[in-house]
């Protein structure tokens, strides 16, 4: 069963090895097989027996009919071998049958006597052979192993980035066509749209704009564009397209909403800047422990042709917020 699995993985390597025999391998058994078999016809009868066509030796067959003293059974051997040894598959699984009867051989008694430890040492060649090729058919097939799943890896990340560059694509052509939209409310709409699809790109946890009702029959009172969480805490995002830079009475309408609730985050983005005195309600809003943070809809443009890593670019704007209580902060872009 070894010597089978070992017959098995030496016609397992290169192309070469897979479809005839190595050269030293190819005389050894020219040398061998007439020792294991006392006369020519038995020669013939070992081939046969492996498989091999008669076609391929028929013509032996008539010449040793003809004259038996004309070829001898080294000649028989090696024209036989020689035909059946090409660079196809016609004949790979005799190749291999012969190399399993050679391997496998063990009936030395029925050698002439004076050939049989010539017999066994030839055959304990061919077995070292095989053993010796199939250790570096093992170490050849574990490293094909371990390129195929490199490869694998590689072709995954690949595909990946493509992907990613897909979508990135898809954002920014929706991102630049906002700006052609003439109709404000149609305009605003929209963005929340793409800023959802970058957040979620992002792998942002994203719910979309929603309202809430009074309990009393109220109607809406309170329209939120959006909330992301990140890092486990959430921010109310708020989003202006005006004509104008963003007054500090739109922010202190965003103010409001997020101390409505325990942990008042928020962001806010402009595509027209802020005046002066909405950066500083801002920065009044973090002595109250609101943390908010300003953003400007180019930020996200420049994100995007950049290829900046946006959570991480999120986290300084966050923590400087945090230490230096500065809102509106514009950290530099980094190409990933």
């Amino acid at each position: 069963m070894t010597e089978w699995y070992n017959l098995q993985l030496f016609f397992m390597t290169n192309q070469t090895d897979t479809f005839h025999y190595p050269p030293e391998l190819f005389d050894l058994i020219i040398q061998t097989i007439p020792v294991l078999c006392r006369g020519k016809k038995d020669v013939l009868l070992f081939f046969r027996g492996a498989g091999v066509p008669e076609t391929l030796y028929a013509d032996m067959q008539q010449q040793l009919a003809e004259n038996k003293d004309s070829i001898n059974k080294y000649d028989i051997a090696r024209n036989i071998l020689t035909r059946i040894n090409e660079k196809n598959e016609r004949y790979l699984s005799q190749r291999r049958e012969l190399l399993k009867r050679v391997s496998e051989f063990e009936s030395f008694s029925n050698c002439w006597p004076k050939d049989q430890y010539a017999a066994r040492g030839y055959v304990a060649e061919v077995r070292k052979i095989i053993q010796t090729k199939d250790a570096f058919t093992r170490m050849e097939l574990e490293r094909e192993k371990e390129l195929s799943k490199h490869r694998k890896l590689q072709q995954e990340k690949i595909d990946e980035l493509n992907k990613k560059k897909e979508k990135i694509e898809i954002i920014k052509r929706q991102l630049y066509a906002l700006f052609a939209i003439k109709s404000p409310q149609e305009r605003g709409k929209s963005v929340e749209g793409v800023l959802n699809s970058f957040f979620e790109f992002c792998d942002i946890s994203v719910r979309e704009a929603f309202t809430i009702s009074g309990d009393n029959g109220e109607g809406i009172i309170e329209q939120i564009d959006g909330v992301i969480e990140l890092d486990n805490q959430v921010f109310l995002v708020e989003m202006k397209w005006l004509n104008i830079p963003v007054s500090n009475r739109d922010i202190h309408q965003h103010l409001g909403r997020m101390f409505s609730r325990p942990r008042p985050n928020g962001i806010f983005i402009s595509a027209s800047g802020y005046t002066d005195s909405a950066i500083i309600a801002c920065k009044e809003a973090l002595n109250r422990s609101g943390l908010i943070i300003l953003m400007n809809l180019e930020e996200f443009v420049k994100i995007l042709e950049s290829g900046t890593d946006f959570i991480p670019y999120l986290r300084e704007k966050i923590l400087k917020v945090l230490i230096e209580k500065e809102p509106y902060y514009l950290p530099v872009m980094r190409n990933v």
